[in-house]
């Protein structure tokens, strides 16, 4: 059965991720068989989960603006550091504010 309604959390993920969940379900979860998988080590593969979780978790809050939504998403894809995204996020916060 096809599916007609990609869920948004799942339009959020780039091709590694939902390639990473074909082979985490294919693997009943288990993430030493991802890691034997992918040729890394048990945490590197939970550190990509946690990440992965982190992403779903993030595009299930539609209180976050667009703006904060991708800063976030850019600080846990690590393009950008944390302190970065804390004074961007302060800086666009106050902009609005201001904002008539």
């Amino acid at each position: 059965m096809p599916i007609h309604v990609m869920p948004e959390w799942f339009e959020t993920l780039d091709d590694e991720d939902v390639s990473f969940i074909k082979r985490f379900l294919l693997a009943s979860g288990s993430l030493k068989e991802i890691a034997q998988q992918y040729g890394v080590t048990y945490p590197t593969v939970r550190l990509r989960l946690d990440k992965l979780i982190q992403k779903i978790q993030l595009s299930d809050h539609p209180e976050n603006d667009q703006y904060i939504s991708l800063i976030k998403q850019l600080t846990i894809n690590n393009t950008i550091d944390l302190r970065t995204a804390k004074i961007l996020i302060s800086e666009y916060k106050k902009a609005k504010r201001e904002e008539p």
